[in-house]
């Protein structure tokens, strides 16, 4: 039996003579003590030869029948009787029996003098995870999603082991436990039952816990959250020195969105649309999902509780967020969702993603970013609840988002390991990275049954994809194009085929378009310096786009030369810029142009060597003449090399 804090003494709905202070507390000890059942008491709360409250439910030949609680009766058998009864009558009765069927015997008691103790029912919870069908259980946990359809109302609970979906019935189309709300720990009670091939608890019973106790309960459901939360313990794919810090912040960002899902918050991921942006999200996409479907009960939960989408930029635009905070509140207003967590990768880690991450501040949307940009840390960690970067380790951007990525999914997953084997390889040499890692990445994926040429492929074909796609996921297309998720690998290399020659294709018809308009000239500093107006004279609205089509013209032009070499590809309000062997800091040039040209509005950053500049169409030739003067004093450094491509 379980006790709360003492009732009142003396008889039920009588007064019995009141005792001084003195007399009470020495009395105290001697005075049986009666118990009150809560309504929702059963057999389980009560214990044989205690005294309990009762109230008459019926009269017989034989005895009365008594409640002394909702769910708990029995008889007191006319020999122990101790007076005459009517239906509504109040008694202290004894609990005498409990017969092998079932049946509760009581006597009635005669008391001068007692005191009350309530007695709340603590019902024996059980764990969503292991929940059958035809099992009439209480689960204790938070209420994560509350969901009015044109029958019952859906209430999704969490506790740590996972979320089931419970149905209470008002009448339809009306709030069932209109009391309740997303975030109360609730005891939740009734029958298991199979609703199209998902579990689901018919509910009899839906109560929100007492203040006191709901403390102990979030208590209790927090430490337990944070320990299933804990990342696997798995070591990196391949051995390096540079990478272990990194690892270290990568544990802590697999720990926060394990303990994400296990809390029944949806997730949605913003990507940089090319290879390694879709590196790095296509397995996470595929731990995270995995992940909660390991967590709920629906089969069907991965398909509401994880969005990915693409951004064409490399920072999170307004229109962006204006899209992502529609969709969450949307979610929430109709779906009785939580806010989903914001998962940023390959991208926002700079000053231009400050706006929108203020935007999302205002309905506190929690955000981790995963990015190899040149950081603003100072800008962007105040809005971040998570930020992994190379750059905070001193390294740079030969560590890429995809790299980090596969490393995160295994630490929600490690299952997927081998299916990520080659996916490394693949975002190094989308992103031309030169880290040391690279050859043990490549041989990694040979082991896995890729050469070299198949990863180039994989890129460009990703590459592709990810142009026409625009700003939909294509899910199917691009697990398909990488290998991962896919079920058929005849598919994946006809689909790798087909879109890796029609982008070879389609670049090499760009680059004979351009190759005539190219302006050149040697700066003092040895470097050369390519110029292409891709307005007047590149494919417009076609693949490759114009970051890609720089890329391509400035790679060309390293090989021709074998010498430090600048690309600028540049249109009505926009340039793309690349070089290799020349320190440019493209960030550092951004905030310079904006000082020496504020009326320009010059906006944009990158990698030290790769970058992208926004700015008013009328003072383009300010802007252009500025940053050649600019790339002209820029230091040599043959260590460096341009490893990025960017997509307008």
């Amino acid at each position: 039996m379980s006790e709360n804090t003492a009732g009142d003494s003396g008889t039920r709905g009588d007064s019995s003579p009141e005792l001084d202070a003195d007399a009470a507390e020495g009395a105290a000890d001697d005075r049986p003590t009666v118990y009150d059942l809560a309504p929702d008491c059963t057999l389980e709360d009560a214990e044989v030869d205690a005294l309990y409250h009762a109230e008459v439910n019926g009269v017989v030949d034989y005895g009365i029948f008594v409640d002394v609680s909702d769910a708990l009766s029995g008889l007191v058998h006319e020999s122990n009787l101790d007076g005459t009864y009517a239906v509504g009558d109040r008694l202290v009765v004894r609990l005498t029996e409990v017969k092998e069927n079932g049946d509760v015997a009581f006597d009635d008691e005669d008391l001068d003098d007692y005191r009350t103790e309530t007695v709340a029912h603590e019902p024996t919870v059980s764990r969503v995870r292991g929940l059958a069908p035809g099992d009439e259980v209480t689960v204790e946990g938070e209420i994560v999603q509350a969901k009015q359809t044109g029958g019952p109302t859906i209430f999704a609970v969490a506790d740590a082991s996972g979320v089931v979906s419970c149905a209470a019935f008002e009448e339809a189309g009306v709030r069932a436990y209109p009391e309740v709300e997303v975030g109360d720990m609730v005891h939740v009670s009734g029958t298991i039952e199979t609703r199209e091939n998902a579990l689901q608890l018919e509910v009899d019973s839906l109560k929100r816990l007492p203040e006191e106790r709901a403390t102990e309960a979030r208590e209790r459901f927090e430490a337990a959250l944070d320990e299933r939360a804990a990342p696997a313990d798995v070591d990196p794919l391949v051995e390096w020195e540079a990478f272990e810090p990194i690892h270290d912040d990568l544990r802590e960002l697999a720990r926060l969105l394990r303990r994400t899902v296990l809390a029944g918050r949806p997730i949605r991921v913003r990507h940089h649309a090319d290879g390694d942006g879709m590196c790095a999200a296509i397995p996470v996409q595929l731990a995270l999902e995995n992940f909660v479907r390991d967590v709920h009960e629906d089969p069907d939960a991965a398909r509401h509780l994880f969005k990915r989408l693409p951004s064409k930029a490399p920072y999170y635009e307004m229109e962006d967020v204006t899209r992502d905070l529609n969709f969450a509140l949307e979610g929430r207003a109709r779906h009785g969702q939580k806010l989903p967590f914001l998962l940023m990768l390959d991208n926002g880690s700079t000053e231009e993603d400050v706006p929108a991450y203020e935007n999302l501040a205002h309905y506190d949307i929690p955000i981790a970013a995963v990015d190899h940009h040149h950081p603003d840390p100072e800008a962007v960690e105040p809005l971040l609840d998570a930020h992994v970067n190379p750059y905070l380790h001193d390294e740079d951007y030969r560590v890429t988002t995809g790299m980090m990525c596969v490393e995160l999914a295994r630490l929600i997953d490690p299952s997927i390991t081998e299916e990520l084997e080659h996916v490394p390889a693949v975002a190094g040499l989308s992103d031309r990275s030169k880290a040391e890692a690279m050859d043990d990445y490549i041989a990694l994926a040979e082991d896995a049954g890729y050469d070299e040429s198949d990863l180039l492929d994989i890129g460009e074909a990703l590459d592709y994809a990810a142009h026409w796609l625009r700003y939909s996921e294509g899910k199917t297309l691009v697990n398909d194009a990488l290998n991962v998720g896919c079920e058929d690998e005849e598919r994946h290399e006809e689909l790798v085929e087909f879109l890796s020659e029609r982008a070879d294709r389609d670049v090499q018809r760009q680059l004979d378009a351009v190759d005539d308009h190219v302006d050149h000239e040697r700066l003092a500093s040895g470097a050369h310096l390519y110029r292409i107006d891709l307005d007047e004279y590149a494919h417009r609205f076609t693949y490759p786009a114009p970051g890609k089509t720089t890329g391509e013209l400035h790679d060309t032009r390293v090989k021709e030369t074998g010498d430090p070499v600048i690309t600028i590809g540049y249109g009505p309000d926009f340039c793309v810029l690349r070089s290799d062997g020349v320190r440019l800091d493209i960030p550092n040039m951004v905030t310079e142009l904006n000082e020496e040209l504020p009326e320009a509005g010059v906006s944009g950053g990158g990698h030290l060597v790769v970058g992208s500049i926004k700015f008013v169409k009328g003072r383009r030739s300010e802007v252009i003449e500025a940053l050649v003067e600019k790339m002209a004093g820029a230091e040599i450094d043959e260590a460096l090399s341009s490893t990025a491509v960017i997509d307008d």
